[in-house]
């Protein structure tokens, strides 16, 4: 009876589909970022920049913090759900050892209250399932809004016109110079933000 939005981290797998950016990656991935050794020799005349956003995803303490939030919540829930399925069939096994020995009656009635049982059970894991998902969608628009915000300044204060995002194997660049990428520069102030708000 488990549902899938239970099984194989599905919980932690919704928020890493964080549509970070506009073409953001649809998986979180490890990649290792490419060396921003170069990064600080960009000028504003270059105009355009990108970010990693598989390194971002992995480095912006932010997403890690509500990574391990929403893993939490997607255990309790499945634990929860687990508990009260153990629960109803421990009820269904005890009705199938004295089923015999009831009469008729008895035996409709105990069926009828297990079916209902069976689907408030039911019920239940969806309505756990929609808001852990409702939770989720409302967690990824602030990430998103903060990772967005916090772009548009940097930006504006370094003169660029525009901030693309790189995702490997989901990406529109299929090649950019090392020194467009700002990804390091960005993930230390989106930290130091994060931090100066986590006191």
């Amino acid at each position: 009876m488990k549902s899938n939005f239970f099984k194989n981290g599905g919980v932690v797998t919704a928020i890493a589909l964080a549509g970070l950016f506009a073409a953001c990656s649809n998986n979180e991935k490890k990649a290792e970022t490419t060396s921003p050794s170069s990064a600080t020799s960009i000028s504003a005349e270059d105009k355009i920049v990108f970010v990693n956003s598989d390194t971002l995803l992995a480095k912006y303490e932010y997403f890690k913090d509500l990574r391990s939030k929403m893993e939490s919540k997607g255990k309790a829930a499945e634990s929860d759900l687990a508990s009260k399925e153990q629960a109803f069939r421990r009820e269904v096994q005890q009705y199938q050892q004295a089923q015999n020995s009831m009469s008729a009656d008895e035996r409709a009635t105990t069926e009828q209250r297990l079916a209902r049982k069976q689907q408030e059970l039911q019920v239940y894991q969806q309505n756990a399932g929609a808001a852990l998902q409702t939770e989720q969608a409302k967690e990824q628009e602030i990430l998103y809004d903060k990772v967005a915000d916090y772009l548009k300044e940097y930006a504006k204060s370094k003169g660029y016109k525009m901030v693309l995002t790189y995702s490997k194997g989901n990406s529109a660049i299929l090649f950019a110079d090392d020194a467009l990428d700002v990804t390091k520069p960005v993930i230390e102030g989106l930290n130091a933000g994060y931090k100066k708000t986590n006191k």
